[in-house]
């Protein structure tokens, strides 16, 4: 589409010296090496300690769309911390990531983050601090589990992407009878108005 109006009618060259505004990827084989020796450099130096630091909760995606999904989280919540018997320093500590902004929404989430964490300690193996006979070693594992170590790639997730498809019911007279319409703004306006309506109530009871 032209410009409007009487302007100069666009032409222009982009074609000259085009190899200085040109970016080839030719480096990208030595790059995907580097990072590869990366990742192997860091893992030797975190060993016995997993390369993926930390622990992260299982959380469903957001919107309608995508909510069937399991996917990891930021972080766990303090009532999740608390049901497994963790304090949020404390978890900090022995790899485990805390979000203070997420809520709980449901008990199956909250019980599923609390057994993964249960899970998690029954497997945790804690080297003793370095230091002076002063350190506290109370939390230390056992010499027998402190040979076990070794170190791991991350942490299972246990996501489950196959779950089945939902199959619609057939319709049947009791499901069309019901007027999910007028059922659902029914609720909605009780949830709305109950406090006027308690207040209301209240207030002939005293007259």
């Amino acid at each position: 589409m032209p410009a409007k109006g009487n302007q100069v009618v666009p032409n222009a060259h982009f074609h000259k010296k085009w190899k200085q505004r040109v970016k080839c990827w030719f480096d990208q084989p030595a790059r995907k090496q580097r990072r590869h020796e990366t990742r192997l450099r860091k893992a030797q130096q975190l060993a016995p300690r997993p390369r993926n630091l930390y622990l992260r909760p299982i959380v469903r995606c957001p919107t309608l769309k995508y909510n069937k999904k399991l996917r990891e989280g930021r972080g766990f919540t303090m009532e999740e911390l608390r049901g497994a018997g963790l304090s949020r320093n404390y978890a900090r500590s022995i790899g485990i990531s805390v979000d203070l902004r997420r809520r709980n929404r449901n008990v199956e989430a909250l019980q599923l983050n609390i057994q993964r964490l249960q899970e998690y300690k029954s497997k945790l193996i804690i080297f003793p601090k370095k230091g002076g006979k002063n350190m506290k070693n109370a939390d230390a594992s056992q010499p027998e589990e402190l040979a076990k170590a070794h170190q791991v790639d991350g942490f299972e997730s246990k996501l489950n992407h196959n779950e089945k498809r939902v199959r619609s019911a057939p319709l049947t007279k009791e499901l069309t009878g019901v007027k999910i319409y007028q059922t659902i703004k029914r609720a909605r306006w009780e949830k709305r108005t109950e406090g006027k309506r308690r207040k209301a109530a209240l207030d002939a009871e005293a007259k």
